[in-house]
């Protein structure tokens, strides 16, 4: 089974021969390979040439990260939401496995806040304002996910960071109002445009976990245990109508020890793979500063259980 395959199984909750597993960005490229991205500001301005270079020194670190790390899709993330990228990923990867991009700040969101006082003024007194961004966000992101379906994804990564360790940045009510009908959108944009949309958040969404099911998106991905986000309650309330992706605890990942890395991989896929709807990974990315071999130890937790209860390696 190719990982493509393994993506689309899993996403029509089917169980494949084993979870399948990517990270949404693996930025420890220089310990792995002794070989570094392109510096994200060499982006802006650079010639046709130079952007041919830099995309070429990426798919040389993609092909290495897939191949040792066996992921079964990529969401190309140097360049960011670029059709280039994902054209040079087509040609790299081929249909072996799925290709996506990612697009950020398509709602309101924490990241991109620029004056949080404003916001909250405005919420309350001049909703009308917030609603008139949020229009220019999403007409911005619909504009790219065209182009990046043009190019050939085969996936978009919407990502806009919406809650914090204790719940929604905003009331439910006012979530439903101001963020809830952007994303709908976008999501059934992209579904429309024959690519499978995946929505990123960190934080607790349990108040708010409805709004994400009904936006109809194929999976979400973090699934933030460090903000409560048990998985196997949310595979719960998902199964059959959202994938999930992640849930590996980042920070045991950074800490370590060992069994405190096993004892958190082990409960996602125990959990989550069961009947399909998973994939398996972290809850968030394969970060600067994480010891790469802590991240290598999560794939030896998860080999094992592919050995063991899938019946075969990976």
């Amino acid at each position: 089974m190719t990982g493509r395959e393994r993506v689309l199984k899993t996403l029509r909750f089917e169980e494949p021969d084993r979870p399948p597993h990517f990270e949404v960005m693996f930025q420890l490229e220089k310990e792995a390979f002794g070989l570094e991205f392109p510096d994200g500001n060499a982006w802006e301005g650079c010639t046709r040439t130079e952007k041919d270079r830099m995309i070429g020194e990426c798919m040389t670190i993609y092909e290495k990260i897939v191949e040792r790390y066996h992921w079964d899709a990529l969401a190309v993330y140097y360049p960011w939401s670029d059709p280039d990228g994902v054209r040079a990923a087509k040609a790299t990867f081929g249909n072996d496995i799925l290709i996506g991009s990612i697009v950020g700040d398509t709602t309101w969101s924490m990241e991109n806040m620029d004056d949080w006082m404003q916001f909250s003024v405005d919420l309350v007194e001049r909703p009308e304002r917030l609603h008139e961004v949020a229009r220019g966000k999403e007409r911005q992101a619909l504009r790219k996910f065209e182009e990046l379906a043009e190019a050939g994804a085969d996936f978009i990564h919407i990502v806009n960071d919406v809650a914090f360790n204790a719940g929604p940045f905003i009331s439910p009510a006012q979530f439903g109002e101001l963020i809830t009908p952007y994303l709908r959108r976008e999501v059934q944009h992209v579904r429309s445009l024959g690519v499978i949309p995946f929505v990123h958040t960190d934080g607790n969404i349990m108040p708010i976990l409805d709004d994400y099911l009904s936006v109809g998106a194929a999976c979400f991905q973090s699934v933030d245990p460090m903000a409560g986000m048990d998985i196997a309650e949310v595979k719960r309330r998902c199964h059959g109508k959202m994938a999930l992706m992640g849930n590996v605890q980042c920070s045991l990942l950074q800490d370590g020890p060992p069994e405190v890395i096993r004892k958190s991989a082990r409960y996602c896929l125990e959990h989550a793979s069961p009947g399909g709807g998973y994939i398996f990974g972290t809850s968030n990315t394969i970060f600067p500063g994480m010891p790469l071999e802590n991240y290598e130890y999560m794939l030896e937790v998860y080999r094992d259980y592919c050995d063991t209860v899938c019946g075969g390696p990976t």
